[in-house]
This record gives structure tokens, C-alpha cells and sequence, in this order.
């Protein structure tokens, strides 16, 4: 079976939920706190491997708890760990997120996901000609700009999730095969050229979620526009990273571009009925049979 290889951020994500969200100097009352493993590049890593994916995930953790949980978690969800690095000395990276009014707000503190960085030998050993390589912004760009470079040499294709959002080099844009912004993230990407026309810059390869309006792409004929399932939403926490594991799962089998993409779509939508980045994440079944009523 050929390889999703993710190449991102590891975390621990400390997670508030209240009724309202504080204002700029204001304090509000909690409801709960949980402690869940997340992190964009590990939620993608699970999402892709319960989906039936092959997933090695590569990245840094920490040489504290959060970090042997973090391990643990990955071996629970059948993802590789011989490639996921610990980092004497430092601490794992966190996400500290405040559930409220239907949606949330996330800080990243980076920490040892700084320390994903590879030398060319590095990159031989982690990645061969049957890999799909999953990439976020949550590592240094330099290393996302590197891996993109080295995989465009080698006709190997990478899927890059351009969030947290910051600004890309044209070159970045060209060297991977896919990039999936959200519209706010599509936005800061290209300012305010509408959206059909941007997409029509990028055929096959920009592919735009919209929450409850769906995924919209250009298929070098036409717009292509896959709509939302309907949910009942719980926790919109990890909903896009389920959406990037999905889509890579369902490419690296040899799946259409939009038959991938309503994949991804519903499994995402599926994603936001449970609580935490992870904790909603479907496996093949449950998107297979939700699949079959779209």
C-alpha cells in the first residue's frame, strides 16, 4: 500500500469550553477543561489513517508527558511513530483552544514542532516515489518550502494544508500539487480577486472549503462546487484537519479529484458531531455509509 507521509505539527491541545467567549480584558466562567492530543499535522496524520489510510507521521515532540501521550495515542490509531522525534530538553508544542458560541479560537505555542527541520539524506530516508506528503504551517516554512522543493524534483505529490494562515512565495504554490485554504485563509492568500477567478488560476490544484457551504475547485473546464452534509454540530475543532486526511487517504487510492474531495467533505461534516480535534473523527464506515445517502 503506498504511504501518506505527514510531515507537521504535534501538540497537546488544552481546551476550554464556555457559553461566552472573552472580550479583550474580560474574564468568563469555564465549563469544562480537557486535555486531548492534537496538533494539525497529528489530527491530519489520524484522520488519514482511521480512514484506512497507510500514515507515518514525522515530526518532534517533547521530552515530557505530553509527549509520551502523544506517542500513545499515535499507536491507538495504527499511525507510524518511527520517524516522530523526541526532543531532549524541550517541551511539546500546545494548542490552547476556548469552545464557545458554536465555534472556537486557538493559540498554537509551537515549541519543539520549531525543530522539524531535514538535511537532503534526511529526506531520502523519509520519503520514496510511492509517498503522498501531507503539509501544514504549523512547523518552520522554511522546512515546508524544502520538503515541497525536494518532492517537485521527484514528481512525488504533497498536499498542503496553508493554515495558520501566513503569506506563500509563488514558487511555494508551484511546487505542491494541492493546497486547501479555508475562504478566510484563501483570502490572505490572494487578497480580494474573487474567488472564481483565483481559482481559475490553479486547475486541479486549489481546493477551497467554505464550512456549512461546502468545497469549491476549478477542474480546468469548469467550477466544481461539492456541498456540506448537514450535522449536528458538537465541536468544529479539527474539522478541516479531517477534511486534509480524508482527501489524502482517499488520492493516495487513485480516487478523482472530486470524488476525493465529497469523500473529505462528508467525513468532515461527520467530524464536527464529537467533541475534540480527534474525538470525531469517523473511520471508513461510518463516511462509506453516510456516503451512500449523499
Amino acid at each position: 500500500m503506498k504511504r501518506i507521509v505527514v510531515i507537521g505539527s504535534v501538540s497537546m491541545d488544552l481546551v476550554v469550553t464556555t457559553d461566552k467567549r472573552p472580550q479583550a480584558g474580560e474574564t468568563v466562567i469555564g465549563q469544562a477543561f480537557q486535555t486531548v492530543p492534537g496538533g494539525k499535522g497529528a489530527n491530519q496524520a489520524v484522520a488519514a489513517a482511521r480512514l484506512g489510510g497507510r500514515v507515518e507521521m514525522v515530526g518532534c515532540v517533547g521530552s515530557d508527558e505530553f509527549g509520551q501521550r502523544i506517542r500513545q495515542n499515535f499507536e491507538q490509531n495504527e499511525v507510524g511513530t518511527q520517524q516522530l522525534r523526541t526532543i531532549d530538553g524541550e517541551v511539546t508544542g500546545t494548542a490552547h483552544i476556548v469552545l464557545a458560541e458554536g465555534d472556537n479560537s486557538i493559540v498554537v505555542v509551537q515549541s519543539a514542532n520549531k525543530q522539524v527541520v531535514f538535511t537532503e539524506a534526511e529526506l531520502e530516508q523519509l520519503i520514496d516515489d510511492e509517498s503522498l506528503v501531507l503539509l501544514q504551517l504549523e512547523i518552520p516554512i522554511a522546512t515546508v518550502e524544502h520538503v515541497s522543493a525536494y518532492c517537485r524534483a521527484r514528481q512525488i505529490p504533497v498536499l498542503l494544508n496553508p493554515a495558520p494562515s501566513q503569506p506563500l512565495t509563488d514558487e511555494l504554490l508551484e511546487h505542491v500539487t494541492y493546497v486547501t485554504p479555508n475562504e478566510h485563509e484563501c483570502r490572505d492568500l490572494f487578497g480580494d480577486i474573487p474567488l472564481d477567478e483565483v481559482l481559475r488560476r490553479y486547475p486541479n490544484k486549489l481546493i477551497v472549503t467554505e464550512g456549512v457551504n461546502g468545497v469549491r475547485f476549478f477542474d480546468g473546464e469548469m467550477i466544481q462546487h461539492v456541498p456540506a452534509i448537514q450535522a449536528d454540530v458538537v465541536d468544529t475543532t479539527g474539522a478541516g484537519d479531517t477534511f486534509n486526511g480524508a482527501l489524502a487517504a482517499a488520492l493516495i487510492e487513485g480516487s478523482e479529484l472530486r470524488e476525493a474531495v465529497r469523500f473529505a467533505v462528508v467525513a468532515s461534516g461527520l467530524s464536527v458531531e464529537g467533541f475534540g480535534a480527534q474525538g470525531g473523527m469517523p473511520n471508513r464506515n461510518d463516511v462509506t455509509r453516510r456516503l451512500e445517502r449523499v
